[in-house]
This record gives C-alpha cells, sequence and structure tokens, in this order.
C-alpha cells in the first residue's frame, strides 16, 4: 500500500496549480510548542494552542501555515478534514512563488523547505 505525499500538486483546467498539504494537527498543545513540529514523506505535523472546538483550531492551522510559508491567510484553505485531525489544506502556488520566475522553481522543494525551517526554528 502506498502513502500520499504530505506535499502535492494538482494542476487546475484554467492553468492554476494547487498545492495540497497533508496535515496532522494536535490541538490544544502549549504556545511554547505551537508551530509546524515536522515534515514527513506522509503528513506535515502542526501543533497549535486553540481549542478543537468552534473552529478555533481551524483557524490557528492556518494561521500557523500562513506564517511558516510566507503567505497571506486568505489564500490557504482547509479542503478536507474540518472536524478531523487530518486535515487537507490548499494553497495556489502562485502565492509561494510571488516575485520569482516559475520555471526556476520547483514548488514542492520550496513549500518543504519553507515548512522545514519553521520546523527546525523551533
Amino acid at each position: 500500500m502506498s502513502a500520499r505525499a504530505a506535499i502535492s500538486v494538482i494542476q487546475q483546467k484554467s492553468s492554476v496549480e494547487i498545492l495540497q498539504l497533508r496535515c496532522h494537527v494536535r490541538p490544544g498543545a502549549s504556545k511554547t510548542r505551537e508551530g509546524v513540529v515536522a515534515v514527513t514523506d506522509e503528513v506535515i505535523e502542526v501543533c497549535v494552542s486553540a481549542p478543537p472546538q468552534d473552529g478555533k483550531a481551524n483557524k490557528a492551522v492556518l494561521e500557523v501555515l500562513s506564517e511558516a510559508l510566507d503567505t497571506p491567510k486568505s489564500a490557504l484553505q482547509i479542503t478536507h478534514g474540518l472536524k478531523s485531525r487530518d486535515k487537507t489544506v490548499s494553497v495556489p502556488s502562485a502565492s509561494l512563488t510571488y516575485g520569482k520566475p516559475r520555471e526556476t522553481i520547483d514548488i514542492i522543494k520550496l513549500a518543504r523547505e519553507k515548512l522545514e525551517s519553521g520546523a527546525s526554528s523551533r
């Protein structure tokens, strides 16, 4: 059985690439542990201090990922797992590559590097 990748790219019909991030969320963590904890081949582990009620943890996940990827929160969207710890977050690749020539960028590598730098700075 093959596992799905933590970061994948989907090509939309309108030639817009969407980056999908598979996350496992740990709500209710201490403030000091909040952030991207690890990036593995299968999942991105995210700790948030917000409780898993009334969408507070979902909002916190978007804030953490927005900061780690250096992209606006409005560009991120939870597409699967609104009521689960396992979530899929979609990000238009253009929000990560703004101002850089597209042909020189490996979007998955760029996203992984940004997420890993957030995890290692903890």
